[in-house]
């Protein structure tokens, strides 16, 4: 797969932006709790289980201002705890936006909520969903 779309094709067809993304979490309420409590999105659609089983299967949080959303999505299994730099491939972390003036106020939320950050750059504080999935709160290019 190349840099070129293929030959006769239509170079005006691309993805048009960011849709969703999907987390598969075992502890679902633990999850939206966090994304919600913590990091502030909205719940925008709740999906129940198709065999009738009680509880969900699938919550939707807002992400920003558009259409773009978060799907935690209810698995079975416990991920095996990964250290920051996973040196395996695959998805790396969840990044949401924040405003570089509101920095300090992200580190005092955290702080509070009991949230260590455990990374930071000058552009990026680096937290754990309850789990484990990495979760960047960013405001590139802006440095603190």
């Amino acid at each position: 797969m190349g840099n070129r779309p293929p030959p006769g094709d239509n170079p005006r067809v691309r993805a048009h932006g960011f849709h969703h993304l999907a987390i598969q979490v075992k502890d679902l309420e633990a999850a939206e709790r966090f994304y919600v409590d913590v990091l502030g999105l909205t719940v925008v659609r709740r999906w129940p289980f198709e065999d009738g089983r009680p509880g969900e299967r699938s919550v939707w949080l807002s992400v920003g201002a558009g259409e773009e959303f978060l799907a935690l999505e209810a698995c079975d299994a416990e991920r095996p705890a990964t250290p920051f730099r996973d040196p395996h491939g695959g998805l790396h972390l969840a990044a949401l936006r924040i405003q570089v003036s509101e920095r300090r106020a992200w580190e005092q939320r955290l702080k509070h909520c009991g949230v260590e950050i455990v990374h930071a750059t000058r552009w990026t504080l680096y937290v754990r969903d309850p789990e484990g999935n990495r979760v960047g709160l960013s405001h590139f290019p802006h440095p603190a």
